[in-house]
């Protein structure tokens, strides 16, 4: 199936990555796939039915690189970076929510793939939820983890009397700021972006150093991922209302839930319990933002049980 498509290659890419689990790049290769009017870069390998891995800002598709080899014994695992990330394609609009799922149903298609398994965090969960909403008969399991929904839940006070929020929450709003925000960052990438990680993950190390380095510059290097990265916060003026049209109708496939004790922690089930019936949760202690690179293992092991029940 993946012969058809061209290989995409140098940084970014399966060959332009750090530190990836010894036999990778045996197994996985670098796709650029047309994907309706995108080229779309995905990461694919292994045997067995398709799961589609989705991740979150300000990360791309390495950031699952420690399931996914262990999830290729047993699937098809394609990781993509979407519109505005990575090797893909980046368009001057498109990244709210409707726009982001249709993205990934194009993809699927063109793989080849009419029903398949999704898990998503982050920016990735906002997306896998309206795609399991929207299209619940292409959608098998979905599992979704660290974020809460903007406009699903009541949001969070925008002057929170607890520090630990406002730490954790304050860079909606300045990512959402029209133009100032690029210019600001502009050369301090290591700086603002650095920041995120530390504060988010579970301790000030827990996404590697090497990994959080390849983040930054590939915000730094590849000509509008900077603008598109805040692109995504600024189309949740479009999202919000996608989301609660999507609220209204009860999700009807199978849920998993997954946040880091640290981070989200009990969010994410509450959250999806309001919208769906069939829901499973793991909160994983000792973790934050990043359960994919902070706690692999225990990802894994909840994925595994959950996917092939």
């Amino acid at each position: 199936m993946t012969k058809q498509f061209p290989e995409a290659t140098g940084f970014g890419s399966v060959d332009g990555v750090p530190k990836l689990p010894e036999g990778f790049r045996g197994v996985f290769r670098s796709l650029r796939v047309r994907a309706g009017a995108l080229s779309l870069h995905a990461v694919v390998g292994g045997e067995g039915p398709p799961l589609l891995l989705l991740g979150g800002w300000p990360q791309n598709w390495f950031s699952w690189r420690y399931l996914m080899l262990p999830l290729s014994e047993r699937f098809t695992v394609i990781a993509v970076d979407p519109r505005g990330v990575g090797l893909s394609d980046k368009p001057a609009d498109g990244y709210d929510a409707e726009t982001l799922a249709d993205d990934m149903f194009a993809l699927m298609n063109a793989l080849g793939h009419q029903r398949f398994a999704m898990v998503g965090y982050d920016i990735g969960m906002w997306v896998g939820f309206v795609m399991a909403a929207a299209r619940p008969e292409r959608i098998t399991r979905v599992a979704l983890g660290e974020a809460i929904i903007p406009g699903l839940s009541p949001s969070p006070p925008l002057l929170s009397d607890d520090r630990q929020t406002s730490d954790f929450l304050w860079h909606f709003n300045f990512n959402r700021a029209l133009g100032v925000n690029e210019r600001l960052v502009e050369g301090r990438e290591d700086i603002y972006f650095g920041y995120q990680f530390a504060t988010k993950a579970g301790s000030p190390d827990g996404v590697p150093a090497y990994a959080r380095d390849f983040y930054i510059e590939t915000l730094r290097r590849v000509p509008g991922a900077l603008k598109a990265s805040f692109d995504y916060y600024r189309a949740i003026d479009a999202s919000i209302p996608q989301y609660r049209k999507r609220g209204d109708a009860r999700i009807r496939v199978p849920v998993l839930t997954f946040a880091g004790a640290l981070a989200c922690g009990g969010m994410v089930e509450q959250e999806m319990r309001t919208v769906a019936d069939d829901v499973t949760s793991v909160i994983i202690e000792g973790c934050g933002h990043y359960p994919a690179e902070e706690k692999p293992e225990a990802l894994l092991e909840a994925l595994r049980a959950f996917l092939s029940p």
